[in-house]
């Protein structure tokens, strides 16, 4: 007996029972098969999520510390996508406005405009914790506060900037995490606060510049962050950890 022939025969018989159970339903196959497979994760826009502590309380602007090198980390826009969120400061420890400013994208020359820093004095930022170049996190990707940490590379010393372990790629926080060294082609994303002068809570509730690294898009691939607010966790000073 050949047995190729009857598993063959066997299959075409499910196929066949599948497909009369359907038409009788009157279902298409498409429909069925769409039913059948798991949802898309994702969500159709970027949500508008308050910032808040482990206890569920705001963050506060004031309360994040300037320079501070330990990585202050939030999920946004969806699960398992980190992001820091940065007090800049000067080489003294004061807090430095950061402008919105025009950001180049080397991969292509293309350019977008970067969000301002909020907060009382315009000085706190956020920007996706994942490495472009090829998806390294914390602590390989880390912050080097001004006048606190640096790193020399080529000859040159760099403070007050994003830089990864992995391959040496560094960004600047100040404009908009441009690009300072290879070997990234592409900025860091940059997360839009929110920041409510009267309360001085924080919000986030969009973002800016390339796809986070690995994804086809920003807003799929991961579950959405349920309810309203989103955790910032103190994930602890990289140069003492």
């Amino acid at each position: 007996m050949n047995e190729g022939i009857d598993e063959n025969k066997r299959n075409f018989l499910k196929l066949m029972v599948t497909a009369s159970i359907v038409a009788g339903a009157g279902l298409s196959l498409g429909v069925v098969v769409r039913a059948l497979a798991p949802p898309a994760l994702g969500i159709s826009s970027f949500p508008n999520l308050q910032l808040v502590d482990s206890s569920g309380s705001p963050i506060l602007a004031s309360n994040l510390a300037v320079n501070n090198p330990s990585a202050m980390q939030f999920n946004y826009p969806l699960q398992s996508t980190p992001n820091n969120i940065v007090n800049l400061g000067d080489a003294s420890g004061n807090p430095i406005n950061i402008p919105a400013t025009k950001v180049t994208i080397p991969a292509d020359g293309t350019t977008y405009e970067s969000y301002a820093g909020v907060g009382k004095y315009g000085s706190i930022v956020a920007f996706s914790g994942i490495c472009q170049h090829l998806g390294c996190i914390f602590p390989e990707l880390r912050f080097y506060p001004n006048g606190v940490e640096s790193i020399t590379l080529q000859g040159k010393t760099y403070t007050g900037v994003f830089h990864c372990l992995c391959h040496g790629s560094t960004y600047d926080p100040t404009a908009g995490a441009a690009v300072l060294t290879g070997p990234t082609t592409h900025p860091l994303p940059m997360v839009k606060l929110v920041w409510d002068s009267t309360t001085d809570e924080l919000y986030v509730s969009n973002m800016v510049g390339p796809t986070i690294y690995g994804r086809a898009s920003d807003l799929t691939g991961e579950s959405p962050i349920p309810g309203t607010t989103t955790e910032v966790t103190n994930l602890g000073n990289p140069f003492t950890i």
